[in-house]
């Protein structure tokens, strides 16, 4: 299985008018083929800036990535980034943006795939219509269509349920976990919402405010499907909120709202 990366002494600043912005400073990271990883942090830490970097979209001042051991040096075609802002070509309908990255795909097959991809994502009845034709919603679930069709070996996701309704992004998670264990793409996901990553991941990396270090690493120990409102993940989800200075509760108010939410 492909879609290992590592990435050492990653470092990262920008000049501004004010002088030089540090943003990343000091990451060492590992990802293990088809696992699946979260960042989260403080708005404006650096998640996103490392994601381009881990991408090849953007370049580190120091330090390098590696992906199954090779160094990246630009994008490719086996590592997608879903970034936060739209990427759909808006001169295509929704289903002409699903068949374009189909190259090598008969027309049957081609169908088949658009009008699967369509109907996981909810869009089966707007395919004909354009970008500008669709709600920020639509736009990412096309987008995050677009980008599982594909099948990268690495999927890195900046953001992807930001804009979208609470009972569409609960598709999505599910819908994602299950694609997940059948085609086992790496993913890392940067988001600003606990339970995605409690939802998704197989690790959650906490990072620092600005410049972004490392803060903690939490290991998710459960199977998939995941029940949200459990004692265990009410409790774990109560420890990260801490461990990024939302929450000042402990597991006994922990243990009391999961107990609430399963009465529920």
């Amino acid at each position: 299985m492909r879609g290992s990366i590592s990435a050492k002494g990653l470092y990262k600043g920008f000049s501004t008018i004010t002088g030089f912005l540090p943003v990343i400073q000091g990451i060492d990271l590992s990802v293990a083929s088809g696992q699946f990883v979260a960042l989260v942090g403080p708005s404006g830490c650096g998640k996103s800036t490392l994601l381009d970097i881990l991408s090849g979209f953007l370049q580190a001042d120091r330090g390098e990535v590696t992906v199954d051991g090779q160094a990246i040096d630009g994008p490719g075609p086996k590592r997608i980034l879903i970034p936060q802002r739209a990427s759909v070509f808006p001169w295509m309908s929704a289903r002409r943006n699903l068949d374009f990255v189909q190259h090598h795909a008969d027309e049957a097959e081609k169908a088949r795939l658009t009008q699967h991809y369509l109907q996981l994502v909810g869009l089966q009845e707007f395919q004909h219509a354009y970008p500008f034709e669709l709600s920020g919603g639509m736009l990412k679930r096309l987008e995050i269509a677009r980008a599982l069709l594909v099948k990268p070996d690495i999927l890195l996701m900046d953001e992807p349920f930001g804009s979208i309704d609470a009972l569409t992004r609960l598709k999505l998670r599910n819908e994602l976990r299950r694609l997940l264990t059948v085609e086992r793409h790496t993913v890392l996901l940067v988001t600003h919402d606990v339970d995605d990553a409690l939802h998704l991941a197989d690790r959650i990396i906490i990072l620092t405010e600005r410049p972004a270090q490392i803060k903690h690493i939490v290991e998710v120990p459960f199977g998939h499907p995941r029940a949200l409102a459990s004692v265990e993940l009410a409790t774990l989800k109560n420890e990260i909120l801490t461990d990024l200075g939302v929450s000042a509760s402990g597991p006994e108010e922990a243990h009391e709202l999961a107990s609430r939410h399963v009465s529920a």
